[in-house]
């Protein structure tokens, strides 16, 4: 026979079952097995009927450190584990009621087996299917990443795949963790125990609500107010409410914006002008700086041609820099503009970003919005007086900062430079590269030649600050005079002898020899020592002529046929003047390239 239930439920049928059980056991030996058996069927019959894998409420009767025991009508009480509730069920009391599961109505120890996650999960399973159907929404907690996806705690566990948590693809999943949203079921299987969400769907419909009723008021010149929703190199996408509208980095600000992210943020609320609205194509045209004046439309009230500037420096390129005046107003200091006298080559020699600087308004153009810097106006041009401070024929000092094919640069203070051209380094030497008379860096002395103020340009020399040798030279060398030589250079129309050291005369073909020459190097040939006559001294063109053959046969000038030879001969000088022209002509252009350069 059973023994009696000892907790009681408070319900009279189950008052009515413990007395009868009671009697039963006291009157046992009273009662014969068949009044036994009757009143065991009457005591079964009075508990409640349950099934196993139903959802029963039950009443806890007693709480320890680690279960409760639940009484759901049955013949004997369950233990659900504490770690089943929420919270481990700190707030609940004996007395209090509680659903269940009924997952077996006997164990092997006669007990009944309960379960509240069970319960809970056949609860929410109900749910989730109801709002399935219903298509109502859900609520639910981002608890973790999963593959393509996140994990959301409904009560179940739920899958939110990655192109259905917003409008746009996120790309950091990591931020939303423990963020709650409301969300659509669009897939679930009991039987596979799965469950797959959307916030996306949700998002499309509002969106579809707000486009509607933002287009029914949207209109070009409108000011409206939008967020930030994705920012690009070339400008923002505002949501203006349903719909996106572009605003081009161009109509941003008035002033300078190398990025749009200089301006604006992500979520960002902005008021912008309706530019322009392609109701076919749902295309908006937005601006920022329309909803402000544009600084140019009284420029010529704040500034005025001469008038002295400060500003910053915001860009420069290869050609020079430009100067914010103030937001919306810039100016150009072209590279020419920055010194009287550097030479530089790039503006970032002299200024760099985020400079402030001091500059002159050179010209003011309020139609094509452009305005001329100049910062070296703010200096006195050191050009004005250089007249008086280096005077033609003044011996002055150096440092020499480059040498040329042609000649070398002498800097004689900052940003004043004076060329000596090759053919001002010596009265009588042959010089065929400049390095042989001066090198870079050293300190030489000159004498000033020549000052053009205008074109900013200083000529040098370094033979003028010893006498002209050929004052003396006319004097020592008479014509009819006999001179050793050594012949240096041969040409096609005569040879270059050395009468001394830098002092050279031209021999004629004509006068080399009576006989006919046709190979004047194979005849003459460098080195060779001769002995011939002076037949002519050209003092204006420094050059001296020659003849052996008047030496060999004692020939004075007179003496020599005039016709033929005296007009070779002059044709040979005129050469030889051309050949140094054409040189000096190349100097002369290699040197306004270099000086031109420099200025870069």
């Amino acid at each position: 026979m059973a023994k009696s239930k000892r907790t009681l439920t408070g319900e009279n049928n189950k008052d009515a079952v413990v007395t009868a059980v009671e009697e039963e056991n006291d009157l046992d030996e009273e009662y014969s097995p068949e009044k036994r058996a009757e009143l065991q069927s009457f005591y079964e019959s009075s508990m409640k009927n349950y099934k196993e894998g139903e959802i029963i409420a039950g009443i806890i009767v007693s709480i320890t450190e680690d279960s409760f025991l639940v009484d759901i009508g049955f013949k004997s009480e369950g233990f659900v584990n504490r770690n089943e509730f929420p919270g481990k069920g700190a707030e609940l009391k004996v007395g209090d009621e509680v659903q269940v599961f009924l997952d077996k109505t006997e164990d092997n120890d006669g007990q009944v087996v309960l379960s509240k996650e069970k319960a809970n999960r056949i609860k929410m399973w109900n749910k989730v299917e109801h709002v399935f159907e219903s298509g109502e929404l859900v609520e639910g907690t981002v608890i973790s990443k999963a593959k393509g996806g996140l994990t959301v705690d409904i009560g179940l566990k739920a899958f939110l795949p990655g192109s259905q948590i917003d409008l746009k693809p996120i790309r950091d999943m990591d931020r939303i963790i423990g963020q709650k949203f409301r969300m659509k079921v669009i897939k679930m299987d009991k039987k596979r125990n799965n469950i797959v969400l959307s916030r996306r769907v949700i998002l499309e419909e509002q969106r579809n609500i707000e486009k509607k009723d933002t287009l029914a008021t949207i209109e070009e010149g409108k000011t409206v107010e939008g967020v930030v929703k994705n920012i690009t190199d070339y400008g923002v996408f505002v949501d203006l409410g349903g719909i996106d509208g572009l605003l081009h980095i161009t109509d941003m600000s008035w002033g300078r914006v190398n990025h749009p992210s200089e301006l604006f943020s992500l979520g960002d609320k902005i008021k912008v002008l309706i530019l322009k609205y392609d109701k076919e194509k749902e295309r908006v045209s937005l601006g920022h700086k329309q909803i402000t004046e544009d600084p140019w439309i009284n420029i010529s009230e704040k500034y005025s041609v001469e008038s002295k500037i400060r500003g910053k420096v915001v860009c420069i390129t290869d050609y020079g820099a430009f100067v914010e005046i103030e937001q919306g107003i810039e100016g150009l200091v072209h590279i020419s503009e920055m010194s009287w006298s550097r030479h530089i080559r790039h503006p970032s020699k002299l200024v760099a970003i985020g400079d402030t600087v001091e500059a002159v308004i050179l010209s003011l153009d309020k139609d094509k919005k452009r305005i001329s810097l100049g910062m070296k106006q703010i200096e006195p041009n050191p050009w004005d007086n250089i007249e008086e401070k280096y005077p033609d024929g003044a011996v002055v000092e150096g440092r020499v900062k480059n040498v040329t094919d042609f000649g070398a640069f002498v800097e004689l203070e900052e940003g004043i430079d004076g060329l000596i051209h090759i053919s001002d380094m010596h009265w009588t030497k042959k010089i065929n590269h400049p390095s042989e008379i001066v090198k870079k860096r050293e300190t030489v002395k000159t004498v000033v030649l020549k000052v053009d103020r205008d074109s900013q340009r200083l000529s040098l020399g370094i033979k003028q600050l010893t006498p002209d040798p050929w004052e003396k030279l006319v004097k020592k060398y008479t014509i009819g005079m006999d001179v050793k030589c050594k012949v240096c250079k041969a040409t096609n129309y005569g040879a270059f002898v050395e009468l001394e050291e830098d002092i050279e005369g031209l021999i004629h073909i004509s006068q080399l020899t009576t006989k006919k020459i046709t190979n004047v190097e194979s005849f003459m040939p460098v080195g060779k020592e001769v002995t011939a006559r002076v037949i002519k001294i050209d003092a204006a063109d420094r050059k001296i002529a020659l003849s052996i053959k008047a030496f060999e046969q004692n020939l004075d000038a007179s003496q020599i046929e005039e016709s033929q030879e005296l007009n070779e001969m002059e044709t040979s000088f005129a050469e030889s003047k051309e050949e140094s022209r054409q040189s000096e002509d190349k100097s002369t252009g290699e040197e306004k390239k270099t000086n031109k350069n420099e200025k870069k």
